[in-house]
């Protein structure tokens, strides 16, 4: 289902809890807020809906990825400068991120993956870990 993309700086600043199977129709409420919001998004994470759990949805290249309770396990290569935008604030700011990441995940059936990622994925993945984390850039 469509949601509202939330954009109280003090919600969001909050930390996330771990989701569970419980959390499942989150992912979709993700997938579908994302795919209107496709011109302009390429990742949400379930507080911007108004859901302080764990779960994340990406862009990776194309495919919609959806990570619930993501946490980066290992960080390669440079870090990085990047300006990011986000659908809860207006306008781009400045942060670093590294080039390459392992992340370790459950997909939707709840089974743990461990995946190495690069380049736009891997920034996409870290901005939206801040999010779950309550970082707002």
């Amino acid at each position: 289902m469509l949601k509202e993309v939330i954009k109280d700086p003090l919600f969001l600043s909050r930390v996330s809890l771990p989701a569970t199977e419980a959390d499942l129709s989150v992912c979709e409420d993700l997938r579908d807020t994302l795919a209107a919001h496709r011109e302009r998004c390429v990742g949400m994470a379930a507080n911007m809906i108004g859901v302080l759990k764990r779960i994340i949805i990406v862009d990776d290249d194309g495919d919609l990825l959806v990570m619930l309770n993501p946490e980066i396990i290992k960080t390669m290569g440079p870090l990085y400068e990047a300006d990011e935008g986000c659908m809860c604030h207006q306008g781009t700011r400045k942060t670093k991120r590294y080039a390459k990441i392992k992340v370790r995940y459950q997909d939707e059936q709840m089974k743990v993956k461990i995946k190495t990622y690069q380049g736009f994925t891997a920034q996409i993945i870290q901005h939206e870990i801040d999010h779950c984390q309550g970082i707002l850039i």
